[in-house]
């Protein structure tokens, strides 16, 4: 089975969030999935968390490296679909990157954004409940 799990999902697990374990247990045993744009949306995550004096730049590293040992099969996103659908929700077309993953291989969605939730229920994508 396949998952695509979004930014708000692993970064709970590379901070050890209150949902960590929960998100764990409902992966275990199943491929996570996503766009390639989730790199470069940790990277600026940690930069927001460090603007904000949340962590330093030593944590950030670290927490690099987590990201990094997390297994993630990325797919290609269908631009066309993820802009169709930006514009539709009024979401971001990174948003908009994981729903399109969602709907072309037919995966269960993995967030802790409720908006996120609510959009892709309207899409008849499962969501993975922690």
């Amino acid at each position: 089975m396949e998952c695509v799990a979004d930014t708000s999902a692993i970064l709970a697990v590379i901070m050890g969030e209150a949902q960590k374990d929960a998100i764990l247990s409902v992966t275990k045993g199943v491929t996570v999935i996503g766009p390639a744009s989730i790199v470069w949306e940790i990277g600026n995550a940690f930069s927001a968390m460090i603007k904000r004096k949340r962590i330093n730049l030593a944590q950030a590293h670290k927490g690099i490296g987590v990201f990094h040992q997390i297994p993630i099969r990325y797919i290609e996103v269908d631009f066309t679909n993820a802009l169709t659908l930006s514009a539709e929700f009024n979401i971001y077309a990174y948003d908009a990157y994981f729903l399109d993953c969602c709907l072309r291989k037919a995966a269960p969605l993995l967030t802790l954004d409720i908006k996120q939730q609510d959009i892709a229920k309207k899409l008849g994508i499962d969501i993975m409940e922690v």
